[in-house]
């Protein structure tokens, strides 16, 4: 019943800009904490941007700060990640996930939970949607 679709993903060279979107259903995300996630071919996933949906309280990793910014539209029940000067070390699976919000402490909890603790704390996630960023 709940359920998350992201959209948006694409090829883009470096220094562009893509959108993704991150569209909630079964739940209202008034009381969650939305966080994008991404995994690069080989790696694990990481946390790149979280919001609480109470509060609009943000966390980034370092390594988007300043070119990512996470956004919602509480009518909508959307999330967003606006991906601007993308660069190739941005390639990756883009995924969102879903926590109620009072599960967690602090949005940054979200984002820096450890890839072994996700099955335990995340109420859902999609699919992905893959951007590539390459020349």
């Amino acid at each position: 019943q709940l359920q998350l679709v992201e959209s948006g993903g694409g090829l883009v060279q470096p220094g562009g800009s893509l959108r993704l979107s991150c569209a909630a259903s079964g739940f209202t995300l008034d009381y969650y904490a939305i966080g994008w996630f991404r995994q690069a071919p080989g790696k694990e996933r990481e946390g790149v941007s979280c919001i609480n949906s109470i509060d609009g309280s943000t966390y980034y990793a370092d390594s988007v700060k300043g070119r990512f910014t996470i956004s919602r539209d509480n009518a909508k029940n959307t999330v967003y990640l606006q991906m601007n000067s993308l660069k190739p070390e941005d390639t990756a699976v883009y995924y969102c996930a879903a926590v109620a919000s009072f599960l967690i402490t602090t949005v940054q909890a979200m984002c820096v939970m450890p890839p072994d603790l996700y099955s335990h704390a995340m109420d859902s996630w999609g699919k992905g949607t893959l951007v590539t960023v390459s020349s």
